[in-house]
């Protein structure tokens, strides 16, 4: 069962580090995803040129591969990272964007993670079914199922690649194979705003650079996410308001605040 203790501790551990956490994430949320990091206390760098991704990773303390604005040089670059990042051993923190929406997002994901290889694999239930070969109707970049549909699919994948899966929802489930935890903290509004499941991938990349333990870590970053998106909403007034809250509260989140909004997970 996680410990409220732990999730501070983490979120201490971030503040204090402020590890370098590279980022080869799409357009759409660069920006978002940065400024989440910055409020956490990480240290983002957004870089994807081929030229220079290898000498990048090597410097940071995580990883974040994100393919939502796929290309050609861009899988040539996630590849290089992703090998550097092998090498140092670092986490990469996956992030299946749009899988089972083409066969090129599709197929993109598998190379890479048989090749590579990831800690974790962070993506909404839709993403991670198709990885699983479920067949599952996808409406773009977003869902159209629910995490606890994704159950069966997340563990098949975590013991497949060998890695953390997080499967992001109204209540997001974290598995490495048989163990799981479920985080229950978000709100309605998270769905809202535009890149709030890249920029969970993100804090994900944040944690597992301070906790060798990816299952936790994982776990731990998306409380943090959940809570701080709740106290978001207590200010938001909708989704533009809500977004400029949200990284308010992460950056204000306390121990009291965390007490305050703690729900407890389930294990199984």
């Amino acid at each position: 069962m996680m410990e409220k203790q732990a999730v501070w501790d983490d979120l201490q551990a971030v503040r204090k580090q402020a590890p370098l956490v590279h980022n080869i994430t799409n357009f759409v949320v660069m920006n978002n995803t940065a400024n989440a990091l910055l409020a956490v206390g990480a240290s983002p760098v957004m870089a994807h040129a081929v030229e220079e991704v290898a000498e990048m990773a090597a410097l940071a303390s995580a990883l974040v591969i994100n393919i939502g604005t796929l290309s050609r040089d861009w899988v040539t670059a996630m590849g290089l990272a992703m090998s550097a990042a092998r090498e140092k051993g670092i986490p990469v923190i996956f992030d299946p964007v749009g899988a089972g929406a083409t066969a090129y997002r599709t197929r993109t994901c598998h190379e890479l993670l048989v090749e590579y290889g990831a800690a974790v694999i962070r993506g909404n239930a839709s993403e991670i079914m198709a990885l699983a070969g479920s067949t599952v109707q996808t409406k773009g970049v977003d869902s159209s199922a629910a995490a606890t549909d994704a159950e069966a699919a997340a563990a098949l994948l975590a013991e497949k690649y060998a890695c953390t899966v997080v499967v992001s929802g109204a209540v997001d489930l974290i598995t490495a194979g048989k163990v799981r935890d479920y985080v229950p903290n978000g709100h309605p509004l998270m769905p809202k705003v535009t890149g709030l499941g890249c920029t969970a991938t993100a804090l994900v990349g944040a944690f597992c650079a301070v906790n060798p333990d990816p299952p936790a870590a994982a776990a731990h970053a998306m409380t943090v996410m959940g809570i701080a998106g709740e106290i978001a909403a207590e200010a938001a007034g909708g989704p533009g308001s809500f977004q400029v809250n949200f990284i308010d509260a992460l950056y204000r989140l306390n121990d009291e605040q965390l007490a305050i909004h703690w729900r407890t997970g389930v294990n199984s």
